[in-house]
């Protein structure tokens, strides 16, 4: 099934794909004599962009197979969750959601119910599917997506369940349908996988290792999204910043954003995440230097304290961090928006060590932040490691931090007042019934009034009124 090229990444081969071509022709005309009418599917997504994006191709193969699509759970014939193991309320909502089914599933035994992502790549919840979700009939791993017309056929025509999640570091498959969620907005993976094994997450075992897609074949699939209209196209990794190392001969992440950069049309390009380790100042430099590159850099610090950052493993210290910024800062000015994750509680951080994640909140004066109180994972090290501080205790340092940023927030948004920005309309908005919602380079928010009519199109507007984590504006009359 697979070949190596001159890279160490393994490329799934064309006739791998053309078999899949002819499993959805061959599923095609089960799901015909199976339904009188034409089937419905829905997929439940959980998780990060890179759940989405899979979450697309998966209904590109459907789409390809027969299927119509519903949000409605109770009216299909085909239930996917595609699901997402980095924290564990997100599992508990999985598993909850599945086990709502389970009358669905005995008064239309005809139903195929589904679950797939990062969460079934782990064996001790592919195990509790197996023996507490006898009615889940498919089950499959993050590195077989592309498998899912074959997969699904044999759920379709066995009598017996379907698992297949092997135990391997991943390939990619070029060449696989793709339903996008959006006509104008598109998510576009570049690698796949991590190396780093930060010890409090799961994601190195769930994805494999880094692997990523020739420069060309994103090129043209980025040359093919503009050429379609698409106006927002946002590169999606674990680490965007190692895309390339094992390419041969080796291309830099920057280099690729260079080459994107250069593409005829009018469209604005985004990129996420970003780990601080491999971030480069030629990063910054090609960010700074190309109108058509975001200037949003969400550059994860987790923690403020150097002492925590070594036992996260993260490879990097606090002072390598701020330099990384200061020098954004400098290169971009006040053009550019910065955000980040952190995490609150980790095991044995004490109240001093997460003293240092405030202080570095206060001086990097970030535009947001995603914040989490620690998870425990399975199977990675900070899971064994004691954790003396209480959740109780964990969730006062929590609104301590949320506090602080809040007032950042709202302090940053007032530099904004009657500046006028470029920006891309993406949907209706939240203050009013006449408000849609539009984004700026630097991924703020501004509302204003407008018809529908323009989402999906950049326009200049004009920010009448700072809010604390969104803009009001008008739009620039010409």
């Amino acid at each position: 099934m697979m070949e190596e090229n001159k890279r160490k990444t393994a490329v799934v081969n064309e006739n791998e794909i053309k078999k899949q071509q002819e499993y959805c022709k061959k599923t095609a005309f089960v799901i015909s004599e199976r339904y009188a009418q034409k089937p419905l599917a829905c997929v439940v997504t959980y998780g990060c962009q890179q759940n989405v994006a899979d979450s697309e191709h998966i209904k590109g193969m459907l789409d390809k197979i027969g299927y119509g699509f519903t949000e409605n759970r109770t009216e299909a014939q085909l239930i996917i969750f595609n699901t997402c193991a980095v924290r564990e309320h997100a599992e508990d909502r999985v598993f909850g959601n599945v086990g709502m089914l389970k009358s669905y599933k005995r008064q239309n035994p005809d139903v195929i119910i589904a679950c797939c992502g990062c969460m079934m790549q782990q064996q001790h919840i592919a195990d509790k599917i197996k023996k507490s979700f006898p009615f889940v009939d498919l089950v499959f791993g993050t590195h077989v997506v592309y498998r899912l017309p074959q997969l699904l056929y044999n759920a379709l025509t066995r009598k017996k369940r379907v698992f297949e999640l092997p135990d391997m570091d991943g390939a990619i498959a070029e060449g696989v349908p793709v339903l996008r969620d959006n006509d104008k907005k598109a998510w576009l993976p570049i690698m796949y996988g991590c190396n780093n094994f930060c010890s409090y997450c799961i994601v190195p075992y769930v994805r494999g290792r880094e692997r990523s897609r020739e420069a060309a074949d994103v090129i043209a699939e980025a040359k093919a999204l503009v050429e379609k209209g698409y106006k927002e196209i946002t590169l999606l990794g674990q680490n965007v910043n190692s895309y390339g190392k094992d390419l041969s001969p080796a291309v830099s992440f920057s280099e690729l954003l260079r080459s994107l950069a250069h593409l005829d049309g009018d469209f604005r390009i985004r990129f996420m995440t970003s780990h601080p380790k491999d971030c480069t100042k030629e990063l910054i430099d090609t960010m700074a230097e190309n109108e058509k590159i975001a200037k949003h850099l969400h550059l994860p610090f987790q923690s403020g304290n150097n002492r925590v950052l070594q036992e996260m493993n993260r490879n990097y210290d606090r002072e390598k961090y701020l330099e990384l910024i200061n020098y954004a800062k400098e290169k971009m000015g006040d053009a550019l928006s910065l955000t980040s994750d952190i995490i609150v509680g980790f095991p044995g951080e004490t109240y001093e060590e997460f003293k240092d994640t405030l202080s570095l909140v206060e001086e990097v004066k970030f535009t947001s932040l995603f914040t989490f109180i620690y998870s425990p994972r399975k199977g990675t090290p900070a899971a064994e490691k004691p954790d003396p501080v209480s959740s109780e205790e964990k969730g006062k340092w929590f609104k301590e931090l949320t506090d602080l940023q809040e007032k950042i927030s709202a302090d940053n948004m007032k530099k904004y007042k009657d500046k006028v920005f470029k920006c891309f309309v993406y949907g209706k908005g939240k203050l009013g019934d006449n408000y849609i919602a539009a984004r700026t380079d630097g991924n703020l928010i501004i509302e204003f009034e407008g018809s529908e009519k323009l989402i999906g199109t950049f326009q200049r507007i004009k920010v009448t009124e700072p809010l604390t984590y969104v803009l009001k504006g008008e739009k620039e009359r010409n």
